[in-house]
């Protein structure tokens, strides 16, 4: 039995408008939304498609960061990459946006997945070549 909650869009949304240091309200004027629409969206559980897809564009990233957003994956990499140069760490003195780090795996996790789709298409062609040739 899985005891895996399932992802919060409207929670996600929050938290990355949160580390974008952006108001509610000015997430609605970005969408033309009213900020209640905001906040009824930000306690949903699940967000249509296209609002989805409007607010990751405002928020600047892509809407798959919003559906798979993990705090934990922030926190891991706010762990992994601030080193002051001592054995105590004081987050207050943190001089990167952790949500940039996110981004950043998420477009290098993007670029090798297409990387080894191409890989897949070149084996196919050359299969598809020593086929034709029998």
């Amino acid at each position: 039995m899985s005891t895996a909650k399932p992802k919060h869009i409207g929670r996600n949304i929050s938290r990355i408008r949160e580390l974008r240091d952006m108001k509610q309200e000015a997430l609605a004027i970005a969408i033309g939304v009213s900020q209640q629409t905001i906040s009824s969206i930000e306690g949903s559980e699940n967000v249509d498609e296209e609002k989805l897809k409007a607010i990751a564009e405002v928020l600047g990233v892509p809407a798959e960061v919003i559906r798979n957003f993990s705090e934990e994956a922030v926190f891991n990499i706010m762990g992994n990459t601030y080193d002051n140069g001592s054995s105590t760490i004081n987050h207050n003195n943190c001089t990167f946006n952790p949500l940039d780090k996110l981004l950043e795996a998420f477009e290098e996790n993007k670029k090798l997945y297409e990387r080894l789709v191409e890989a897949e298409k070149d084996k196919v062609a050359l299969l598809e070549k020593l086929l034709s040739e029998k």
